[in-house]
């Protein structure tokens, strides 16, 4: 076992994507506080737009569909959310969020850009690289005896590096 945990620490040490270590995203858990009888504070909510690198409008527009209900930025920014919520809710509808509009459906990386073209949002994974791919189409030229070059096609691919 301990032969093992050695092969394995030196593949890291040397190769850390061969190695099947995934950074993990750890995002802090909201803080929720009540104030008064019908309305709930997301103190931190700042704080975990600016971890997920997101506009707070957009996090904003999408918590408060999912809830339902209405709310605003404070003068300290805080999100006041109409309604008594849980600390759960908001968990659970920010993991949805992080889901949906930060991590990256190929290599499952945070490290992402949302950007809207035309009223849709497009999620650009920083971890991709682009791959050139160009080919042509050979025609017979009767009469001439040769091949000949009558097109050039560049095509760009886009991987998520691993």
């Amino acid at each position: 076992m301990q032969l093992l945990g050695r092969v394995f620490n030196i593949l890291r040490e040397n190769n850390p994507e061969l190695a099947g270590d995934r950074r993990r995203t750890v995002m802090r858990p909201p803080q929720v506080l009540r104030e008064g009888t019908k309305k709930t504070v997301f103190v931190n909510f700042m704080d975990l737009c600016k971890t997920m690198h997101r506009q707070p409008e957009h996090v904003m527009t999408f918590l408060l569909a999912e809830m339902g209900t209405s709310g605003s930025l404070d003068g300290q920014q805080r999100l006041v959310v109409k309604g008594r919520f849980a600390p759960k809710n908001f968990e659970g509808i920010l993991r949805r969020y992080v889901n949906e509009y930060v991590i990256c459906n190929g290599c499952k990386s945070p490290d992402t850009i949302l950007s809207k073209e035309n009223r849709l949002f497009f999620l650009r994974c920083e971890k991709v690289t682009p791959i050139s791919l160009s080919f042509s189409v050979r025609a017979w030229i009767e009469g001439f005896g040769y091949a000949m070059d009558l097109f050039l096609f560049c095509i760009t691919l886009y991987s998520c590096g691993q």
